[in-house]
């Protein structure tokens, strides 16, 4: 494994029978980094984390995570690594508390050991004042915090978490955010499943997209949106003439002009050279914005219809 990561895969493949639920998946994951795995519902993103977890082996294949084999050392690497999957893994009838306590006692924490890290723990995601409460009368957003909580309370180096924010509210969903960004501030490295476009510029130092198993697209959020192209819209007076002095540009992929408004599809994010041209030709700007998000080439690389 390379000295600076922290997953390695290389041509993994899991079918299930006919069913091709991942094919020839490679790449590799720096550590200390939040790599965001994206694709449709089906791509094969929870048979990736279930495979790199060694809770499945593959088809085809090899990963190494932390240094061991997912099949040889299975057991090795979930003992190191932190996942928040499907379930929350929380007993609704016991507090908070009770909850990280007795997961304490499973990770073999001495009595005082437990006792100390629970209480800098919830003190550190701001539910030490709750401590008490049954976590079944909690809000979800409550519980998903406390369910991070639980996932990284044997201070592991790498977190999988599959959709941490899915089903939340916006401000529920937020709090969610901000402690992956402190945890990312730390030095963990968050391998992370979203569907939230958003979050995933917001957080991700990496992300790779699949489709139908297979890798489509992988690299910084930045160099997605520079393949799909950079939507700008330019209001202003006096376009139609001065929109000729941008015509033939090869950082212009388009422009149509609808009275005032003129919309370019650009290869670079930065308008500003293209800004000036027009102004220079009798331009009056009144407004530049750019369009395009990582939502905007997610879709455009995996198409609509999926």
């Amino acid at each position: 494994m390379g000295h600076d990561s922290i997953i390695e895969i290389e041509k993994l493949a899991k079918r299930y029978g006919e069913v091709s639920a991942l094919d020839g998946l490679s790449l590799t994951i720096p550590k200390g980094s939040v790599f965001g795995f994206l694709g449709p519902n089906g791509a094969g993103k929870t048979t990736t984390i279930s495979l790199l977890m060694g809770l499945i082996e593959p088809s085809e294949g090899s990963a190494r995570v932390l240094g061991f084999d997912t099949v040889e050392a299975a057991d090795e690497i979930r003992v190191r690594v932190g996942a928040l999957l499907d379930e929350t893994g929380l007993y609704e009838q016991m507090s908070a508390y009770e909850n990280l306590l007795f997961y304490a006692r499973v990770w073999k924490f001495t009595a005082q050991e437990a006792e100390a890290r629970v209480e800098t723990i919830l003190s550190e995601i701001g539910l030490w004042d709750r401590r008490g409460d049954l976590v079944g009368s909690w809000s979800r957003g409550m519980q998903q915090r406390l369910a991070l909580a639980r996932a990284q309370l044997h201070e592991p180096e790498l977190l999988f978490l599959d959709e941490p924010t899915a089903g939340l509210d916006v401000v529920s969903a937020r709090e969610v955010r901000d402690l992956l960004a402190s945890l990312a501030q730390d030095g963990k490295t968050i391998f992370l499943t979203t569907h939230n476009m958003a979050e995933a510029e917001e957080l991700c130092e990496r992300v790779a997209v699949i489709r139908n198993g297979q890798l489509i697209a992988e690299g910084e959020p930045s160099s997605l949106l520079s393949d799909s192209g950079h939507e700008v819209t330019i209001v202003g007076g006096h376009l139609a003439a001065a929109a000729q002095a941008i015509q033939g540009r090869a950082d212009v992929v388009s422009a149509v002009l609808d009275n005032d408004r003129l919309q370019l599809r650009m290869t670079t994010s930065d308008p500003s050279d293209v800004v000036s041209d027009l102004v220079a030709a009798g331009a009056s700007i009144h407004e530049v914005t750019r369009g395009t998000s990582l939502e905007d080439a997610f879709l455009e690389l995996i198409g609509t219809d999926t």
